[in-house]
C-alpha cells in the first residue's frame, strides 16, 4: 500500500476487513476496520466495525460505532437503521422507532427497504397490525427480492383470514 493515497489504502483495509467479517474472523475484521479508520475515517468503516461488534453480541459498542459514523457523515443511512436494529436486539422497541425514521429520510442510503421492514417489526411487536403491514408492503415494493418482507405481509394477511 502506498502512503501517497490514504483513501485508497483505507479502502483496501476495509475490503480485507469485510472479507474477514464474512468468514467469521471477527477480531481480524475489527483490527482491519480500525486500520481503515486510522488511515482515512469513513462512516462506512465505523458502521461495519459496529456491525462486527453486533455479531459478537456487543450492541452497546455497535451503537457507539454507528454514532461515530453519523458524526463523520450524517447523510449516510446505514448507521441509523443499524442502531434501531441493535435496540430491537436489546428489546428497546420504542427507542428504535426514531432511528428507523431517520434512516428512511437519510440522503445517502441504497437499502431503504430495511428500515421500513424494521419499523414493521416494531409495529408488529406493538400489535399495530395495519401499520406493520404498511411498512412491510413498502419494504417489498422497494425491493421485490426482499422475500422476508413479502413473507411478513403474507403472515399478517393470514392472521386476518
Amino acid at each position: 500500500m502506498s502512503d501517497a493515497n490514504p483513501r485508497s489504502n483505507a479502502a483496501e483495509f476495509f475490503r480485507q476487513a469485510y472479507q474477514h467479517q464474512m468468514a467469521g474472523d471477527f477480531q481480524q475484521a475489527i483490527d482491519l476496520y480500525t486500520r481503515s479508520i486510522a488511515t482515512f475515517p469513513t462512516a462506512e468503516a465505523y458502521t461495519f466495525r459496529g456491525w462486527t461488534y453486533s455479531f459478537l453480541g456487543d450492541y452497546d459498542r455497535a451503537i457507539a460505532e454507528c454514532l461515530e459514523a453519523i458524526r463523520v457523515d450524517p447523510d449516510f443511512g446505514n448507521p441509523y437503521n443499524d442502531i434501531g436494529a441493535y435496540l430491537i436486539e436489546q428489546e428497546k422497541w420504542d427507542e428504535a422507532i426514531p432511528w428507523f425514521q431517520k434512516a428512511v429520510q437519510a440522503k445517502r442510503y441504497e437499502a431503504r427497504c430495511y428500515p421500513h421492514f424494521n419499523l414493521g417489526r416494531v409495529y408488529e411487536h406493538q400489535h399495530k397490525w395495519e401499520q406493520a403491514k404498511e411498512c412491510y408492503v413498502r419494504a417489498y415494493a422497494m425491493d421485490e427480492r426482499y422475500v422476508a418482507a413479502l413473507a411478513a405481509v403474507r403472515r399478517l394477511r393470514a392472521m386476518w383470514n
